[in-house]
């Protein structure tokens, strides 16, 4: 009977074992999501794409049409203030670029 606790204990403990990198990666990406450093307009990936911090500034660029912004763009995420074309930063949701795509 102590072998199949013993199994049984082992069993569980590489069970957990196996879990941990699921359970820390899914925490360390909500954690990283909330510390995105904020678009420098001026990056090279910014100038790419066209991007203002103020959509009202993107008026004169021919892909802009009023009421476009981040914050209703499919790529924008709310929780985070990211965006999937910047992934590594955060954006203003009144910004815009000439990647703006209407949400579904």
């Amino acid at each position: 009977m102590a072998n199949h606790s013993r199994r049984d204990f082992v069993r569980h403990s590489l069970l957990g074992l196996a879990a941990l990198p699921l359970g820390a990666g899914i925490l360390s990406r909500t954690a990283l999501a909330q510390e995105l450093p904020p678009l420098d307009p001026s990056s090279d990936q910014a100038k790419a794409l066209n991007y203002v911090v103020n959509a009202s500034e993107a008026s004169d660029h021919p892909a802009y049409a009023e009421g476009e912004n981040c914050a209703n763009c499919m790529f924008y995420q709310a929780d985070s203030q990211g965006c999937q074309l910047f992934p590594q930063n955060s954006v203003s949701p009144e910004g815009w670029c000439q990647s703006w795509t209407a949400q579904a």
